[in-house]
């Protein structure tokens, strides 16, 4: 007889250096469900190690409260403007590292690969993610788009997941 299969908690996370969207769903097979989400949004006005620091330390609190057993970071777009590419490395960077400091894996999946995972397809905007985090997570209610993109993230972490057990 197998043993049942433990729920698995899964945070997302949609770096950016102005919104940090976060998101923990729960995986039990194919069964996902929300837990919880939000947006971590350092003031504009503090110096930019102290947004970091807000950044590190507001994503040790996500982890503290909801004590997720995988994480998984949106990899980030290339950017034409190499200032604020390097700005958004840095972002990224805590929403690495914090996970990994806490004893997490850490997978990281491109936007087209999230999307795809829930939209059915790469190129889709915000606005269908969002609507197809409705659906997949009803529970979860009004969700921002950094948030509903950080769910997405534990989304298609969760398919992979998923697909990488039966392979």
């Amino acid at each position: 007889m197998n043993a049942p299969i433990r729920p698995i908690r899964i945070l997302g996370l949609d770096p950016g250096l102005r919104r940090t969207g976060w998101g923990v769903i729960s995986c039990e097979g194919a069964r996902l469900t929300h837990v919880a989400h939000g947006v971590i949004a350092p003031r504009d006005t503090l110096a930019f190690a102290e947004r970091l620091r807000t950044l590190f330390v507001e994503i040790e609190a996500v982890i503290a409260a909801h004590a997720p057993d995988e994480a998984a970071v949106e990899e980030t777009f290339m950017n034409t403007n190499a200032q604020s590419a390097l700005k958004l490395g840095h972002a990224r960077a805590m929403a690495l590292v914090v996970p990994a400091r806490a004893g997490l894996p850490v997978a990281e999946y491109a936007a087209t690969v999230v999307k795809k995972a829930v939209v059915g397809t790469g190129g889709a905007d915000k606005a269908q993610v969002g609507w197809m985090i409705a659906r997949l997570l009803p529970t979860a209610g009004k969700t921002a788009s950094d948030s509903a993109d950080a769910l997405a993230v534990a989304i298609a972490h969760a398919h992979a997941r998923t697909a990488r057990r039966v392979a």
